[in-house]
């Protein structure tokens, strides 16, 4: 009997560039002008298929905010039906009676970014003072037994990340781990930076887009292994793999980009037990951005295999 791994163990589904929030630290530079993107549910039910026929056991619904698609539910039965764990990262914004419905079905969990136990920081860091909607439904998720897990962006100096921590503890989240602000996306300080990421982007794991790209991870999007639209979903993961291997590793090793300060080892395994290891909260990444005088010996740029 083979012992080998999963092609893959986890993957995202990212359902939606729309956002009520306009957070400055989003990679994806979501927002309330974002879009669904081109795939239709009968696509997304069709790719979470071929993942679970990959062997993969978790999906995380992700987005822009994924409780803004109107077929999340319809997906989340899909993938259960069809054994899949799910996670859903939102703001907590806002959710409807009917979701809460779908949340409170086992094996579904759920994971928020919180940054502040400050109101007006939080206004600062998303633009929108919905400090207390997320803080009330952070509340009622734990009230309902929903696993919930928070992960809290440090972003600028002078952010309330200890009260964070402790306001989620009172709120009943257990779950809670801290992160630095990954220069990419809106706030990055060059198109495309793989310094920023783990290094275990597309090892059993990968991502897909709103349009059907599928890439190492959320945060490697201008890498594109190709489009679940034109090709299956078993070659994509394997030229994903390879994106990796080629594009991200190089930045991550001690003698590419971050060669003025310890690197992680990359052993994270991101799926099961930290689904989102590779998002903005991974305990694997260096703990602090690169020195700023330390310029990295990596270039990277976007790329599509066919």
């Amino acid at each position: 009997m083979s012992t080998a791994p999963p092609a893959l163990d986890f993957f995202w589904a990212e359902l939606t560039g729309k956002c009520q929030l306009a957070c400055t630290h989003c990679y994806a530079d979501s927002g309330p002008d974002g879009t669904h993107g081109t795939m239709t549910a009968a696509e997304w039910a069709t790719a979470i298929t071929q993942a679970r026929a990959l062997g993969a056991r978790m999906v995380q619904f992700i987005g822009g905010e994924p409780t803004l698609h109107p077929d999340l539910p319809t997906l989340i039965a899909h993938a259960l039906g069809d054994g899949l764990q799910v996670e859903v990262y939102t703001n907590l914004v806002h959710v409807t009676p009917a979701l809460w419905d779908v949340f409170a079905q086992p094996k579904v969990m759920l994971a928020t970014s919180y940054y502040t136990d400050d109101p007006d920081q939080h206004q600062q860091i998303t633009h929108r003072r919905t400090h207390h909607h997320t803080q009330t439904n952070i509340g009622r998720a734990t009230a309902l037994g929903i696993p919930i897990r928070a992960g809290i962006i440090d972003i600028h100096d002078g952010q309330h990340v200890e009260q964070a921590k402790q306001q989620l503890a009172r709120l009943g989240v257990t779950n809670i781990s801290v992160d630095r602000i990954r220069l990419l996306g809106r706030p990055a300080r060059q198109p495309c930076d793989a310094s920023q990421l783990c290094g275990r982007c597309g090892d059993g794991i990968t991502a897909i887009l709103p349009d059907g790209t599928v890439t190492p991870c959320p945060l490697s999007r201008w890498l594109s292994a190709g489009n679940i639209r034109e090709a299956g979903l078993t070659s994509l993961v394997g030229a994903a793999r390879q994106l990796s291997h080629e594009q991200i590793l190089p930045a991550v090793t001690a003698t590419g980009a971050w060669p003025c300060e310890p690197n992680c080892n990359p052993g994270c395994a991101p799926g099961m037990q930290k689904p989102d290891n590779c998002n903005p909260k991974g305990s694997c990444n260096p703990n602090k951005p690169p020195d700023p005088q330390c310029t990295p010996t990596f270039t990277c740029a976007p790329t599509k295999k066919k």
